[in-house]
């Protein structure tokens, strides 16, 4: 058996297309959506997807605001950044982007954070709306899975998914998204980690399986039920190499599978526009679409 892609880029620029629209939409009424990035210390990846994501923006008509500290920033620095950008009606929102510096705290700036301006979706209150399924930013790397599955005729509701990996980003509030009684949803979820002793256990059962761990090769054929949609969600950095989760022989066994590079990535960064937009939406009383 040989994999089929499920090929975000494809998506990604169906979905820039659609909010290419909706900004102009926005402009005609006067409102530029703004998106804003702080980025703390020179880590080489962090840097780079920063600036991707400015690319982005472009593509489809959102302005940029950037914030770079040094790596020896003081906390009331990143404070008086997350203020500017909480109070600049211009910024309909923005991401400080993972990680800080050590000893800098990321959970404390994330709290200062406006919820309404989190494109991320990480703050508290809009995690917990997502656990009431209610709507509001939602995590951009789950919901570009749950849009890549969707777009594929990939149905989740009422199968086995299995997420390894219980990560702020991804892991835990993939979980919540897929288990939400709505369409795209409706799963049996699993969440495992690196510190399940047999992980090929709950692995093999999954009928879909998405890897989210951040350890390189972590799931192979053999952990693999044949036939299984796997999404290789977790990645890691040998240099300037990205190193996905899920070992190359999976593509093997599986029926569909996420590419290392233009899977996950790019639907990431599409939600993250995405919700930039509906920030804008909102901030003039246009309630989004749901999906």
């Amino acid at each position: 058996m040989t994999a089929r892609w499920l090929d975000g880029e494809v998506l990604a620029s169906l979905i820039k297309d659609d909010l290419t629209g909706r900004v102009a939409r926005l402009a005609a009424r006067g409102v530029v959506p703004g998106l804003g990035t702080v980025l703390v210390g020179d880590d080489g990846p962090s840097a780079r997807y920063v600036a991707m994501k400015h690319a982005d923006c472009a593509e489809v008509g959102i302005t940029s605001a950037h914030a770079h500290l040094p790596a020896d920033a003081a906390p009331a620095d990143v404070d008086a950044v997350v203020d500017r950008f909480n109070a600049d009606p211009s910024v309909h929102a923005y991401l400080m982007q993972y990680p800080f510096p050590a000893p800098l705290d990321y959970a404390a700036a994330l709290l200062r954070v406006d919820p309404a301006k989190d494109v991320d979706g990480l703050h508290p209150v809009n995690l917990g709306r997502l656990l009431m399924g209610e709507r509001g930013p939602r995590p951009c790397t789950p919901l570009g899975i749950q849009a890549l599955l969707g777009h594929y005729g990939i149905e989740v509701a009422g199968r086995e998914v299995v997420v390894v990996g219980r990560g702020l980003t991804i892991g835990r509030p993939l979980a919540a998204l897929l288990s939400l009684k709505e369409p795209g949803a409706n799963a049996a979820v699993t969440v495992v980690h690196t510190g399940v002793g047999d992980l090929g256990a709950y692995t093999r059962r999954a009928d879909v399986l998405v890897a989210a761990a951040g350890f390189p090769g972590l799931v192979d054929a053999a952990m693999v039920r044949p036939g299984a949609v796997v999404v290789g969600a977790g990645v890691s950095f040998e240099g300037r190499k990205v190193l996905s989760d899920v070992a190359d022989d999976v593509a093997d066994v599986a029926s569909w599978l996420s590419p290392r590079l233009g899977g996950v990535g790019p639907m990431t960064r599409a939600m993250l526009l995405r919700n930039c937009v509906e920030a804008a939406e909102r901030s003039v009383g246009i309630t989004p679409p749901t999906a």
